[in-house]
């Protein structure tokens, strides 16, 4: 009898209804984990469709078009000798689950259907599929003729079971499950099962990798076993970029792990591991005999052996440290390798992006670039898929990218729009910056477009309206300014249509927006201004973020222009100059710091805090800095600013999720859009509450002092 199993995990760049490419990647994923030598190989949740089908779930073209990619997974010579485990949505008794289809040589084992559904954050499974309600419970399905004709099957075990093979015993989790705090897999170490899978989408956010790596390890820890975690990665057709990380664990140690982000398509993590390790972790630590008080899971025997009888020569993998990348280093890598996937399929021949020379803009420049430097990396690698997507998107087959500044000039056109508002300080810094990366920069004045637009305005009007600064009034100041914003946006998508055009080159190109989470926060953007954009891949990041990442630019890259970019104040340069110099800045228009605004936004969303949570904290986290009558004005003056713009996120450019505390109101965020924007109710136990809580805090002699400035 054997004791050492190799298994194989993997992580597939899969695309939402794309059945074709999709089967492709899992048939090379299979192959490439025979040619390891493993038995067993998992797959992510939901890959023969794509985790992204979001309403397409519905169809029952999607279901139908899965068995057909099942059908042919089971007929493949690649399947045969190796325990497949792939995922896909099954109707069963009229009722639509997420499941894992498990088989062996054109024979299918277990329909294993998820249990716990996702249905926060960016996740509403509930709205498509149903959670199996029924644990340890295994019934009947019947399968559809096309796969009767393949395995001779006519009805299969479906439910809450586990495999059991001549040598071990397999269980199985998807996604969610394993953040649950009933997670399957307690259940099943204590009934003796020695093997966890766990097939999951689970998308990326800055600083969240430690958590999933935590729980894998926990799972193991607590009661010993092997757990596989299998993920999807890429750009699965949305704002959300799968970041990989397909991982081993034994016992509580991690032992093989794959990338968070890469250009790979497919990724295939092995190990080899010895099952006495898990018996005597068990023997040791966990008495399941003693614990257990369930009813046992059913199992599917299958006369099939992970294991070998003479393997005592075949090493074991060993521990492996897990390094994780800085939030600077995650900003660097996701955002590009979502750009790369949607630039690829998208058909488009490259980016536009107005560069106004701030934080903001040179941000996704800077992505820009990083995605380039990957590139080159890996076709240097001799990464095939990605030369093959370079040289298509070029429109030059025999292309091979070299200089990630060369690559930059191929596929990234920045453009400055000046105004009469406009600095030489903005202006020379982003010509800095887009000779730097290498991208082809072009200067664009739209005073003529402005003064045409509001000649229009005159004729029909006989008004001509005046900045504040030249003694208009505020719906006149506000008026101009957007004026300009949105002439900008009509000039960028007018370029990127015709650009390439007029240089005799086929192709259009995506523009890029640039408006980071916390201006969104507050709607501190025009509706359909230069922010407007194809695809925004800062739109989920901080305002304090993006300035740490420019400083990580600055070394990685060696980009020296960044330096005079951050010292600059954050300025939309919509008003009129004073001597040639900004006098307009984005803190003093929206009334907060971006590192308040940073704190309210964790607040309202992550604490779920409406005005009266938000000023009882706030009061104790800056007592140093304001009194609670400040507070309550910033927290006022925060929800009538959000609530007032709230309307933008309906528009807002599709954005890269990377924070938890975003407004995008397309899934994430889900709120009204029409408010009263007054709050009356709200403000006023903010008001009546102030000096009663301060009396609270920090005792009545200080309130009293208070109270009277």
């Amino acid at each position: 009898m054997g004791r050492k199993v190799t298994l194989a995990t993997c992580s597939l760049n899969q695309w939402a209804l794309d059945f074709e490419g999709n089967l492709t990647r899992i048939l090379k994923s299979i192959e490439i984990a025979k040619q390891r030598g493993a038995k067993y190989r998992l797959g992510p949740e939901l890959e023969i469709c794509g985790y992204g089908c979001a309403d397409h779930f519905y169809e029952s073209d999607t279901l139908l078009h899965c068995f057909q990619v099942l059908k042919s997974l089971l007929e493949s010579p690649l399947t045969q000798d190796i325990i497949c485990d792939v995922g896909m949505p099954v109707m069963h008794h009229n009722v639509r689950y997420n499941c894992r289809v498990i088989f062996l040589n054109k024979k299918i084992l277990l329909i294993r259907p998820k249990m716990l559904l996702a249905n926060y954050g960016n996740n509403r499974e509930f709205r498509w599929f149903s959670p199996w309600s029924r644990p340890r419970h295994v019934e009947e399905y019947f399968l559809p003729r096309m796969i009767q004709d393949v395995t001779g099957q006519t009805t299969v075990a479906f439910g809450d079971g586990v495999l059991s093979t001549k040598d071990t015993c397999i269980g199985s989790e998807i996604c969610a499950e394993l953040w649950n705090p009933r997670s399957p897999h307690v259940d099943m170490g204590l009934d003796g099962i020695e093997i966890f899978t766990n097939s999951s989408a689970s998308y990326h956010e800055l600083r969240k990798a430690d958590h999933r790596v935590n729980l894998v390890k926990s799972a193991t820890t607590k009661s010993g076993g092997i757990y596989l975690f299998a993920n999807q990665k890429g750009c699965d057709g949305d704002r959300l970029y799968y970041d990989g990380c397909a991982m081993i664990a034994i016992n509580g140690d991690i032992v093989a792990r794959g990338a968070q982000f890469s250009l790979k398509d497919v990724e295939v993590v092995t190990a080899t591991l010895d099952l006495e390790d898990v018996r005597s972790y068990r023997g040791e630590r966990c008495h399941p005999h003693m614990e257990y008080e369930h009813k046992p899971y059913q199992r599917i025997k299958t006369d099939f052996s992970l294991s070998d009888c003479d393997d005592r020569y075949l090493p074991t993998h060993q521990p492996v440290e897990w390094i994780f990348h800085t939030p600077e280093e995650e900003i660097s890598l996701g955002p590009a390798c979502w750009l790369w996937d949607y630039l690829r399929r998208s058909g488009q021949a490259g980016f536009l992006l107005p560069l106004s020379g701030g934080v903001d803009s040179s941000s996704t420049a800077c992505i820009v670039y990083s995605m380039c430097v990957q590139i080159c990396r890996a076709v240097k690698d001799g990464n095939s898929q990605v030369l093959e997507d370079v040289q298509r998107v070029v429109s030059d087959s025999s292309y091979r990218p070299e200089d990630p500044r060369e690559l930059c000039g191929r596929l990234f056109t920045t453009c400055y729009m000046a105004s009469e508002n406009s600095s030489e300080d903005t202006r020379n810094r982003a010509k800095d910056l887009a000779a730097q990366i290498g991208s082809n920069h072009l200067n664009i004045n739209i005073d003529m477009a402005v003064k045409g637009m509001l000649g229009i305005f005159s004729m029909v009007t006989g008004k001509w309206p005046q900045f504040r600064a030249n003694g208009g009034s505020a719906r006149e100041n506000l008026a101009l300014q957007n004026v300009q914003a949105r002439i900008r946006m009509i000039l960028a998508y007018l370029f990127a249509q015709l650009y390439l055009w007029a240089q005799g080159k086929p192709g259009g190109l995506l523009v890029l927006g640039s408006a980071n989470v916390d201006e969104s926060l507050t709607g501190y953007f025009t509706k359909y201004d230069c922010s407007s954009a194809d695809i925004n891949p800062i739109g989920g990041v901080s305002k304090m973020d993006l300035k740490c990442f420019l400083q990580y630019c600055v070394k990685r890259f060696h980009l020296a222009a960044l330096i005079s970019i951050l010292d600059a104040p954050p300025t939309a340069e919509l008003e009129p100059l004073t001597d040639g110099k900004i006098v307009q800045t984005d803190e003093a228009d929206m009334g907060m710091t971006y590192s308040e605004l940073s704190v309210i936004g964790r607040l309202r969303k992550i604490s779920k805090c409406g005005p009266y949570s938000m000023f009882c904290k706030l009061i104790h986290s800056w007592k140093e800095t304001f009194s609670p009558s400040q507070v309550a004005t910033k927290v006022k003056h925060f929800f009538r600013m959000y609530s007032i713009n709230r309307h933008k996120m309906t528009t807002v450019t599709p954005s890269y999720h990377a924070e938890n505390y975003s407004p995008d109101d397309n899934r994430f965020d889900l709120r009204p859009f029409l408010y009263n924007t007054q709050w009356r109710w709200q403000f006023r136990c903010t008001i009546n509450e102030d000096y009663a809580l301060y009396i609270v805090c920090f005792g009545k002699a200080q309130a009293l002092k208070v109270s009277k400035l």
